[in-house]
Protein backbone atom coordinates (compact mmCIF):
# COMPACT_ATOMS: atom_id res chain seq x y z
CA UNK A 1 0.00 0.00 0.00
CA UNK A 2 1.49 3.29 -1.08
CA UNK A 3 -0.82 5.60 0.87
CA UNK A 4 -2.07 5.15 4.44
CA UNK A 5 -5.86 5.10 4.54
CA UNK A 6 -8.91 4.01 6.45
CA UNK A 7 -9.72 0.87 4.49
CA UNK A 8 -13.35 -0.27 4.62
CA UNK A 9 -13.06 -4.05 4.55
CA UNK A 10 -16.17 -6.09 3.66
CA UNK A 11 -16.65 -9.56 5.10
CA UNK A 12 -18.73 -12.49 3.96
CA UNK A 13 -22.47 -12.42 4.69
CA UNK A 14 -22.35 -15.82 6.36
CA UNK A 15 -20.22 -18.91 6.69
CA UNK A 16 -19.20 -19.07 3.05
CA UNK A 17 -15.92 -19.18 1.19
CA UNK A 18 -14.12 -15.85 0.89
CA UNK A 19 -13.48 -16.35 -2.81
CA UNK A 20 -17.23 -16.44 -3.48
CA UNK A 21 -17.74 -12.76 -2.65
CA UNK A 22 -14.40 -11.10 -1.78
CA UNK A 23 -11.74 -10.09 -4.35
CA UNK A 24 -8.21 -11.41 -3.91
CA UNK A 25 -7.01 -7.79 -3.82
CA UNK A 26 -8.69 -7.36 -0.44
CA UNK A 27 -6.34 -9.90 1.06
CA UNK A 28 -3.32 -7.98 -0.25
CA UNK A 29 -4.61 -4.91 1.56
CA UNK A 30 -5.41 -6.79 4.78
CA UNK A 31 -1.87 -8.18 4.98
CA UNK A 32 -0.50 -4.64 5.17
CA UNK A 33 -2.73 -3.45 8.03
CA UNK A 34 -1.89 -3.77 11.73
CA UNK A 35 -4.69 -1.68 13.26
CA UNK A 36 -8.38 -2.55 13.02
CA UNK A 37 -11.68 -1.06 14.17
CA UNK A 38 -14.23 -3.85 14.59
CA UNK A 39 -17.68 -4.56 16.02
CA UNK A 40 -16.62 -7.81 17.63
CA UNK A 41 -12.96 -8.66 18.24
CA UNK A 42 -13.51 -12.41 18.31
CA UNK A 43 -15.33 -12.59 14.96
CA UNK A 44 -12.90 -10.12 13.38
CA UNK A 45 -9.94 -12.25 14.46
CA UNK A 46 -11.68 -15.32 13.05
CA UNK A 47 -12.34 -13.54 9.74
CA UNK A 48 -8.71 -12.44 9.39
CA UNK A 49 -7.35 -15.88 10.23
CA UNK A 50 -9.68 -17.48 7.71
CA UNK A 51 -8.61 -14.94 5.09
CA UNK A 52 -4.95 -15.80 5.61
CA UNK A 53 -3.84 -18.41 8.19
CA UNK A 54 -0.33 -16.94 8.13
CA UNK A 55 -1.53 -13.68 9.72
CA UNK A 56 -0.19 -13.41 13.28
CA UNK A 57 -3.25 -12.17 15.14
CA UNK A 58 -1.29 -11.23 18.27
CA UNK A 59 0.68 -8.69 16.21
CA UNK A 60 -2.52 -6.76 15.48
CA UNK A 61 -4.40 -4.19 17.54
CA UNK A 62 -8.19 -4.02 17.69
CA UNK A 63 -10.51 -1.20 18.77
CA UNK A 64 -14.06 -2.29 19.48
CA UNK A 65 -16.90 -0.22 18.03
CA UNK A 66 -20.42 -1.09 19.13
CA UNK A 67 -23.44 0.51 20.81
CA UNK A 68 -21.51 0.73 24.10
CA UNK A 69 -18.59 2.69 22.60
CA UNK A 70 -18.30 6.28 23.78
CA UNK A 71 -18.40 8.84 20.92
CA UNK A 72 -15.37 10.46 22.57
CA UNK A 73 -13.33 7.33 21.90
CA UNK A 74 -13.90 7.24 18.16
CA UNK A 75 -11.27 9.81 17.14
CA UNK A 76 -8.64 7.82 19.05
CA UNK A 77 -9.36 4.79 16.86
CA UNK A 78 -7.79 6.68 13.95
CA UNK A 79 -4.58 7.76 15.70
CA UNK A 80 -2.44 5.35 13.61
CA UNK A 81 -3.40 7.35 10.51
CA UNK A 82 -1.79 10.44 12.04
CA UNK A 83 1.42 8.39 12.26
CA UNK A 84 1.15 7.29 8.64
CA UNK A 85 -0.22 3.80 9.38
CA UNK A 86 -3.37 2.41 7.77
CA UNK A 87 -6.46 1.35 9.71
CA UNK A 88 -8.97 -1.31 8.65
CA UNK A 89 -12.67 -1.03 9.46
CA UNK A 90 -14.45 -4.41 9.61
CA UNK A 91 -18.20 -4.88 9.94
CA UNK A 92 -19.94 -7.95 11.34
CA UNK A 93 -21.44 -8.77 7.94
CA UNK A 94 -21.18 -7.30 4.48
CA UNK A 95 -19.95 -3.77 3.86
CA UNK A 96 -18.73 -1.45 6.64
CA UNK A 97 -20.68 1.77 7.26
CA UNK A 98 -23.81 0.50 5.45
CA UNK A 99 -26.48 -0.05 8.11
CA UNK A 100 -23.46 -0.28 10.40
CA UNK A 101 -21.97 1.85 13.23
CA UNK A 102 -18.72 2.16 11.31
CA UNK A 103 -20.22 5.16 9.52
CA UNK A 104 -19.33 7.27 12.57
CA UNK A 105 -15.64 6.41 12.21
CA UNK A 106 -15.72 7.16 8.49
CA UNK A 107 -17.29 10.57 9.23
CA UNK A 108 -14.40 11.43 11.57
CA UNK A 109 -11.85 10.30 8.97
CA UNK A 110 -13.47 12.59 6.42
CA UNK A 111 -13.49 15.50 8.87
CA UNK A 112 -9.77 14.99 9.50
CA UNK A 113 -9.08 14.73 5.77
CA UNK A 114 -7.72 11.19 6.00
CA UNK A 115 -7.87 9.05 2.89
CA UNK A 116 -10.89 6.69 2.98
CA UNK A 117 -10.75 3.67 0.66
CA UNK A 118 -13.76 1.32 0.32
CA UNK A 119 -12.98 -2.21 -0.84
CA UNK A 120 -15.33 -4.27 -2.99
CA UNK A 121 -17.51 -6.86 -1.29
CA UNK A 122 -21.05 -8.09 -0.75
CA UNK A 123 -23.87 -5.75 0.30
CA UNK A 124 -27.00 -7.74 1.13
CA UNK A 125 -29.11 -4.63 0.54
CA UNK A 126 -27.87 -4.04 -3.01
CA UNK A 127 -27.73 -7.74 -3.89
CA UNK A 128 -31.35 -8.16 -2.83
CA UNK A 129 -32.34 -5.16 -4.93
CA UNK A 130 -30.40 -6.54 -7.90
CA UNK A 131 -32.27 -9.85 -7.73
CA UNK A 132 -35.72 -8.47 -6.92
CA UNK A 133 -36.69 -7.13 -10.32
CA UNK A 134 -37.66 -3.84 -8.67
CA UNK A 135 -36.78 -0.24 -9.52
CA UNK A 136 -33.02 0.20 -9.12
CA UNK A 137 -33.14 3.86 -10.19
CA UNK A 138 -35.18 5.02 -7.21
CA UNK A 139 -34.98 3.14 -3.91
CA UNK A 140 -34.76 3.82 -0.18
CA UNK A 141 -33.37 1.73 2.66
CA UNK A 142 -35.10 2.23 6.00
CA UNK A 143 -33.27 -0.13 8.35
CA UNK A 144 -35.49 -1.60 11.05
CA UNK A 145 -39.21 -0.90 11.24
CA UNK A 146 -40.84 -0.05 14.61
CA UNK A 147 -41.29 -2.89 17.08
CA UNK A 148 -44.62 -1.57 18.39
CA UNK A 149 -47.39 -3.24 16.36
CA UNK A 150 -49.43 -0.08 15.79
CA UNK A 151 -46.42 2.01 14.78
CA UNK A 152 -45.11 -0.76 12.54
CA UNK A 153 -48.45 -1.11 10.75
CA UNK A 154 -48.54 2.63 10.14
CA UNK A 155 -44.97 2.57 8.84
CA UNK A 156 -45.66 -0.31 6.45
CA UNK A 157 -48.66 1.51 5.01
CA UNK A 158 -46.62 4.71 4.64
CA UNK A 159 -43.79 2.90 2.84
CA UNK A 160 -46.24 1.16 0.53
CA UNK A 161 -47.77 4.55 -0.29
CA UNK A 162 -44.31 5.79 -1.32
CA UNK A 163 -44.02 2.90 -3.75
CA UNK A 164 -47.00 4.22 -5.66
CA UNK A 165 -46.55 7.98 -5.16
CA UNK A 166 -42.79 8.14 -5.84
CA UNK A 167 -42.22 5.02 -7.99
CA UNK A 168 -39.61 4.01 -5.39
CA UNK A 169 -38.53 0.60 -4.13
CA UNK A 170 -38.70 0.36 -0.33
CA UNK A 171 -36.13 -1.82 1.46
CA UNK A 172 -35.94 -2.78 5.13
CA UNK A 173 -34.69 -5.43 7.54
CA UNK A 174 -35.67 -7.02 10.81
CA UNK A 175 -33.98 -8.78 13.70
CA UNK A 176 -33.83 -12.42 12.51
CA UNK A 177 -36.06 -13.80 15.28
CA UNK A 178 -38.80 -11.33 14.28
CA UNK A 179 -38.61 -11.99 10.53
CA UNK A 180 -41.67 -14.22 10.40
CA UNK A 181 -43.82 -11.67 12.24
CA UNK A 182 -42.76 -8.90 9.84
CA UNK A 183 -43.44 -11.08 6.81
CA UNK A 184 -46.91 -11.87 8.16
CA UNK A 185 -47.61 -8.17 8.69
CA UNK A 186 -46.52 -7.33 5.15
CA UNK A 187 -48.82 -9.96 3.67
CA UNK A 188 -51.68 -8.81 5.90
CA UNK A 189 -51.31 -5.06 5.45
CA UNK A 190 -50.09 -4.48 1.89
CA UNK A 191 -52.29 -4.45 -1.19
CA UNK A 192 -52.61 -7.89 -2.81
CA UNK A 193 -51.09 -6.52 -6.04
CA UNK A 194 -48.06 -4.94 -4.35
CA UNK A 195 -44.90 -6.92 -5.05
CA UNK A 196 -42.90 -8.31 -2.11
CA UNK A 197 -39.37 -9.68 -2.43
CA UNK A 198 -37.96 -11.74 0.45
CA UNK A 199 -34.21 -12.35 0.21
CA UNK A 200 -32.75 -14.82 2.72
CA UNK A 201 -29.19 -16.07 3.37
CA UNK A 202 -27.73 -14.11 0.46
CA UNK A 203 -24.50 -15.71 -0.92
CA UNK A 204 -24.88 -18.65 1.50
CA UNK A 205 -25.82 -22.26 0.77
CA UNK A 206 -29.45 -21.72 1.79
CA UNK A 207 -29.91 -18.59 -0.34
CA UNK A 208 -33.49 -17.84 -1.37
CA UNK A 209 -34.52 -14.66 -3.23
CA UNK A 210 -38.10 -14.60 -4.47
CA UNK A 211 -40.52 -11.93 -5.67
CA UNK A 212 -44.28 -12.43 -5.67
CA UNK A 213 -47.39 -10.30 -5.45
CA UNK A 214 -48.42 -10.02 -1.81
CA UNK A 215 -51.61 -11.91 -2.57
CA UNK A 216 -49.58 -14.85 -3.87
CA UNK A 217 -47.29 -15.26 -0.87
CA UNK A 218 -49.72 -17.26 1.28
CA UNK A 219 -48.20 -20.66 2.00
CA UNK A 220 -45.03 -19.87 0.05
CA UNK A 221 -42.95 -17.98 2.60
CA UNK A 222 -39.57 -19.64 3.28
CA UNK A 223 -38.50 -20.47 6.79
CA UNK A 224 -37.29 -17.16 8.22
CA UNK A 225 -36.53 -17.86 11.86
CA UNK A 226 -33.04 -16.66 12.78
CA UNK A 227 -32.00 -16.28 9.14
CA UNK A 228 -30.69 -12.92 7.87
CA UNK A 229 -33.26 -11.47 5.51
CA UNK A 230 -33.95 -8.37 3.41
CA UNK A 231 -37.52 -7.29 2.59
CA UNK A 232 -38.40 -5.15 -0.43
CA UNK A 233 -41.72 -3.86 -1.73
CA UNK A 234 -42.58 -2.32 -5.08
CA UNK A 235 -45.46 -2.18 -7.54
Amino acid sequence: MTHPALFLIPVTLGDTEHRRSLPAYNLDVIRGIRHFVVENVRSARRFLKKADPSIVIDDLTFCCLNRHTSPLALAGFLEPLARGESVGLISEAGCPAIADPGADVVAIAQQKNYRVTPLAGPSSILMALMASGFNGQRFAFHGYLPVDATARAARIRALEARVYSDDETQIFIETPYRNAALAADLVRLCRPATKLCVAVDITCDGESIRTLAVGDWKGRMPGLNRRPAIFLIYK
